[in-house]
């Protein structure tokens, strides 16, 4: 497995051609779902057709440095699910999300928090990272537990996108975090 990340207990490598029916796996499980479509699963063609395509080529444009990558626990060899690190579309690179999405399972193991915290490590020692930032609806405690657990705080609250208005707690909206590289230093 050519890494891109190894954690005490991940490792963090890209996506392939050939992954399409772990995204489709992941996305299929409604708990998995619930805070970004309501339980609804992403549509198997998504990965298949474009999505997939989409992933790899986020690796050509940013030299495989930010993307999208699928997470393994080392001893078992298990798919776990996926972590992000990336900018914005058209935006600097200085400046990049961190997400993730992990398999029901494997909830509650610490692994969310563990890969987080390495692509912060990375993106601020190595990729020249100076603020990372991270988003979720305002009911989804487990992840804002994620982004408290590695150091970000609260910046603000955000509107529900009218695609997401049939997530449960929608009329809560969503809230923000950051952390900024001078603040990684001092924790």
């Amino acid at each position: 497995m050519d890494a891109y990340l190894d954690t005490e207990r991940l490792t963090l490598r890209r996506f392939t051609t050939d992954d399409a029916e772990l995204l489709i796996e992941l996305d299929s499980d409604p708990a998995v779902m619930r805070y970004l479509t309501g339980g609804e699963p992403t549509a198997p063609e998504h990965y298949r057709e474009r999505g997939l395509r989409n992933i790899l080529a986020g690796y050509e444009r940013w030299d495989g440095n930010f993307g999208l990558f699928a997470a393994y626990d080392k001893d078992r060899g298990a798919f776990v699910g996926w972590f992000l690190l990336c900018p914005e579309e058209e935006g600097p690179l200085d400046e990049v999300e961190l997400g993730y999405r992990l398999r029901q399972a494997e909830w509650g193991k610490g692994y969310a928090t563990e890969g987080s915290r390495a692509l912060l490590a990375k993106g601020f020692t190595e990729l020249g990272v100076h603020l990372v930032w991270a988003a979720t609806m305002s009911l989804n405690d487990g992840s804002r537990k994620v982004m408290e657990k590695v150091g970000m705080t609260m910046t603000g609250t955000l509107d529900t996108p009218p695609d997401m208005q049939m997530v449960e707690g929608a009329e809560y909206g969503g809230v923000r975090y950051e952390i900024t590289k001078k603040q990684w230093e001092q924790r």
